[in-house]
């Protein structure tokens, strides 16, 4: 009988998926926690991988005409009560600061001393403390539109954490915009949507759906929340980001008006737009495998490694000059208009340095030795593929091939995330069908269920939360390119126009 190939990761996504994922974060040395408690240290490996988010996220807002700026990390706490709506919706997971020095006290500590005339709340996303600025800046509609995005941290106080995926503190960027009317502020709002499916499919490697939330799921004080839904390989559903049609409530609360053409005075529009390092967190559970993560090529820390491989003195020379000359050619490749990134591992460490990579996910490993170097060749493996599937390539074909191969990579990963996606959905018409795909057939994995089912509701709040309390299943949106249908509720049975997309969620 054939032996079950061992795995890098323990235990494995089947055992336990949870504690794969933190396995996972751990191997490939892309974080650690902090002493803070809920908050991460994110390594190099990690934020080499944001930084790439980062850079081809900013270019897309930019091409929009979005310009980037800097807003205090504090906000007035007066400048929160203005909106409540936005205020109920992030209390329960503001942090305060309420006192501004320390003192030496009788035991030797230090206790807080200095206390503030009004509490400053640590931002938990900036509606409020921006549109202090937007008011000064807008007066007339010649100043509109206003196209403004951030990148900074927020802080929402989180009980159950999970690094990259729920954290105290997380990476991420806003956009928020202030038009003169309703109608420029919509396609904003939809344009930013499409802005992030386009990132989070062609970039990410993510199948997405794109859709509204309900009305309970909606950002707080906006009047329309729309977003992109992916699936993880446990089949729960990431909310991978979301754009908000604010209306004028935000302008009312923050005073934010404009002189129109007429002459009259108006409030102004707005909209805001978000996404974070959750992403990260998506890249794992979209692509990883129990050898630890893939990367996308696309936003990968780095294309390829090279392993140059040698068993004495001699060898070493003439085989790390091949492989610092072949290093310096592939520096001067261009993949979708950025130089190909290359790590060197001339440790001499075994199965064990290339076992380090497959953990990190890097897209392909090229071994170079004595035999390679007199065929003027290389020996590649890709980490999408089995690790002991290998490839001899001359150099000039390996070199001339690289961004055709990496986009093939980059393509494979989308594709059988797309094929995971669609064989865990389904268009489920029965209550009791519907209660079986979210009910794991072992009660001792209760992250084992269905998948997305798309399904009737008649648009009742009462049935949300009653299938919400029965399932923890939520409405993850209503999805923008339905179809009007005829149905029944899959909770009360009234008639229902639409289906939308039910799942267990992040």
């Amino acid at each position: 009988m054939a032996t079950q190939p061992k795995s890098a990761i323990t235990p494995t996504r089947t055992e336990d998926y949870s504690e794969w994922y933190q396995q996972v974060v751990k191997a490939s040395d892309m974080a650690d926690r902090s002493p803070v408690r809920g908050c991460m240290v994110i390594k190099p490996w990690g934020y080499a991988l944001w930084e790439n988010i980062v850079r081809e996220l900013d270019d897309l807002f930019k091409a929009t005409g979005v310009k980037n700026a800097y807003f205090p990390l504090f906000i007035p706490l007066s400048f929160l009560e203005k909106e409540a709506e936005h205020v109920e919706g992030f209390a329960k997971e503001c942090a305060v600061v309420t006192h501004h020095r320390l003192e030496k006290n009788a035991a030797g500590g230090l206790t807080p001393a200095g206390e503030l005339a009004e509490p400053l709340v640590v931002r938990p996303t900036s509606e409020t403390i921006i549109g202090d600025s937007f008011a000064k800046w807008v007066s007339s509609y010649r100043d509109l539109p206003l196209l403004i995005n951030q990148w900074v941290n927020v802080v929402r106080w989180e009980m159950r954490t999970r690094i990259f995926l729920r954290t105290s503190e997380f990476l991420w960027q806003e956009g928020h915009t202030v038009h003169a009317t309703a109608e420029d502020a919509l396609e904003r709002t939809r344009l930013m949507l499409d802005v992030y499916t386009r990132f989070v499919q062609d970039y990410l490697g993510m199948p997405v759906i794109k859709g509204r939330k309900t009305a309970s799921e909606r950002f707080p004080g906006a009047v329309d929340t729309l977003c992109i839904e992916a699936m993880m390989q446990d089949r729960k559903a990431l909310q991978a980001g979301t754009s908000h049609f604010l209306g004028q409530n935000f302008a009312k609360a923050s005073g934010i008006k404009f002189q129109t053409a007429e002459e009259k005075e108006e409030f102004a529009w707005t909209t805001s737009w978000g996404t974070s390092t959750r992403m990260i967190g998506g890249v794992i559970m979209t692509h990883g495998d129990d050898d630890g993560v893939i990367m996308p090529p696309r936003v990968s820390p780095a294309h390829l490694v090279l392993l140059p491989i040698f068993r004495n003195d001699d060898e070493r020379t003439k085989v790390m000059e091949y492989t610092a000359s072949l290093a310096a050619e592939l520096k001067e490749i261009y993949y979708h208009h950025a130089r190909v990134r290359v790590e060197i591992d001339e440790r001499s460490i075994g199965g064990a340095r290339g076992w380090e990579w497959i953990k990190k996910g890097i897209p392909l490993r090229v071994e170079i030795g004595p035999r390679d170097i007199s065929e003027n060749a290389v020996f590649v493996a890709r980490r999408d593929m089995d690790h002991r599937q290998k490839k001899s390539f001359q150099r000039e074909v390996f070199t001339g091939g690289l961004c055709d191969l990496l986009d093939e990579i980059q393509g494979n990963l989308f594709q059988r995330a797309r094929a995971f996606t669609d064989d865990h959905t389904r268009t489920i018409d029965t209550p009791e069908d519907f209660y079986g795909f979210f009910t794991p057939d072992n009660l001792d994995r209760p992250e084992i269920h269905g998948g997305f089912a798309m399904s009737h509701w008649c648009g009742d709040a009462s049935c949300e939360a009653k299938i919400k309390e029965d399932l923890t299943v939520t409405i993850r949106s209503i999805p923008l390119d339905n179809a009007p249908e005829k149905g029944r509720c899959i909770c009360c049975g009234k008639p229902s126009g639409e289906r939308v997309v039910f799942a267990k969620a992040y």
